[in-house]
């Protein structure tokens, strides 16, 4: 199931529509005070979240959603205005898993969404657990846990820790792991890598100091031990 969060009605409704009409379960909602309530009544696949609402903006519910363990995982895309790179790299550092300017074509919206929802679904079936000193990951279960502890990740944290636990020692610039990662080139926002391996890091406590920074070059994961 799709939550299409967008105040203006004419638009949700063309959204949820258009999503229906290609086989996905779709709802609208209007506000954050809706999207809220439900998500309390259940967890959708993905959310496309509009910046611009009138009771809270989509920045502010993007990081409450990820600061939330039930709702962390959940794949966002922000719907940001058309030429805004400010609103476009604050949603990217604020846990957003894609972006799309408005306005936007109903099939650019739906490859879009396509598109990050067949990243998770590639990532929950390869049926392979990785362990690296006391951090696990089971790419069957999408789940990550240190000293055996549940660690909930966004959806690009998860592809970023991934990389490096299937590639160790390998050094990757953030050009590369912008291009890995995000699936396309997010040209001059690098600092989005930043900001994502530094949440990682944190998420991960002790198991994060394996996440090297190699200075003027970019990253790479080493076990210390």
């Amino acid at each position: 199931m799709i939550i299409c969060v967008e105040d203006e009605q004419n638009i949700c409704e063309l959204e949820v529509y258009t999503l229906q009409s290609v086989g996905f379960e779709a709802k609208g909602c209007g506000s954050g005070k809706e999207l809220f309530a439900e998500l309390e009544r259940d967890i959708p696949e993905l959310i496309l979240l509009d910046i611009m609402l009138p009771d809270e903006d989509g920045l502010s519910l993007l990081r409450k959603l990820r600061s939330d363990r039930r709702y962390a995982s959940i794949p966002v895309i922000m719907a940001t205005a058309k030429g805004s790179e400010f609103d476009k790299v604050k949603g990217l550092d604020s846990g957003a898993d894609d972006y799309i300017a408005k306005p936007f074509g109903m099939l650019e919206m739906v490859s879009r969404i396509k598109a990050v929802l067949r990243r998770c679904g590639q990532e929950k079936h390869t049926g392979e657990m990785i362990t690296v000193d006391n951090l696990t990951v089971n790419l069957s279960e999408h789940t990550v846990t240190v000293g055996g502890e549940n660690i909930i990740l966004t959806l690009k944290e998860y592809e970023l820790l991934k990389k490096f636990l299937t590639n160790p020692g390998i050094v990757f610039s953030r050009d590369k792991l912008l291009n890995d990662i995000w699936g396309y080139e997010f040209s001059g926002e690098t600092r989005t890598v930043d900001v994502h391996i530094r949440t990682l890091r944190q998420k991960l406590g002790g198991a994060g100091e394996m996440i090297e920074t190699i200075r003027g070059v970019g990253y790479r994961m080493v076990n210390k031990k």
